[in-house]
């Protein structure tokens, strides 16, 4: 095992519905590169048994991320990767533990500094998937009269906005292990200024053809958040599974920030 693989830790983090199942190319490209990978299930995604209308809080959605930063050794820091709404996870995380990140890369991801707080922040990260039609599906956990609790893209959406890029069987895999993501942990979620955030360098990832986080979506939270590095990744809104060998080649271009 070569030093540099001995010192970098990777954790990832999936986007909403997701969950570590979708980093599986990418967590396979790291380990022969000899890097450490911890592909994280937040509450109630992938294989957490946590009932994700029963989730009311981003604390407690993000819990398992929190719990790993708050267990690390005292002097082990870790490299972020957040894809999508996993970026709303590494920006709680470096406002609460920045002493414990090297870097935090956001891919494709929401990057807001303090989270939806003003009414460019909501026009900035969340998607508009109107032009698709009725695409999403609406679980209504604490009864019809009540706001809907959680939400999943329609199956025969999922492709054409999620994957359009990807392989059949790579989409086929999505469509059977997405879940419906937690409504109410993302409604109105906003961050306090950590004493220490503006010591986490940070990379984005911009993802050219995206159909969710549109590219001028993109480029406004960099402009208004700019980062350390900008890197262009021609491909869809998941490049873990259309272009593995792209995002791995920028996670490693990314980390010679810290060198």
């Amino acid at each position: 095992m070569s030093d540099t693989g001995k010192e970098l830790h990777f954790v990832m983090v999936h986007g909403f519905g997701h969950g570590a199942w979708c980093w599986y190319k990418i967590r396979t490209l790291l380990e022969a590169s000899d890097y450490k990978v911890t592909c994280l299930d937040l509450k109630g995604s992938g294989i957490d048994r946590s009932d994700p209308n029963t989730i009311f809080t981003f604390q407690d959605y993000n819990k398992p991320l929190i719990d790993l930063l708050s267990n690390l050794p005292e002097n082990e820091k870790v490299i972020l990767v957040g894809h999508s709404a996993g970026g709303l996870s590494l920006t709680d995380a470096i406002h609460r533990f920045a002493k414990k990140i090297h870097l935090a890369i956001y891919v494709a991801a929401n990057m807001l500094r303090h989270g939806f707080v003003t009414p460019q922040d909501y026009k900035d990260a969340v998607p508009d998937l109107s032009k698709y039609g009725d695409v999403t599906m609406m679980i209504y956990g604490a009864g019809a009269d009540k706001p809907p609790t959680s939400m999943i893209i329609k199956e025969e959406f999922q492709s054409q906005i999620l994957y359009h890029l990807s392989s059949k069987e790579d989409s086929t895999l999505a469509a059977m292990l997405l879940r419906p993501g937690p409504l109410r942990a993302f409604a109105g979620v906003h961050f306090t200024e950590g004493p220490d955030a503006d010591s986490v360098p940070r990379v984005f990832i911009r993802t050219i053809h995206d159909r969710v986080i549109m590219q001028e979506q993109q480029d406004a939270m960099i402009r208004r958040w700019p980062p350390s590095q900008v890197f262009d990744l021609e491909g869809e809104h998941s490049p873990f599974f259309s272009a593995p060998a792209d995002l791995f080649g920028f996670l490693l271009k990314g980390n010679a920030l810290l060198l």
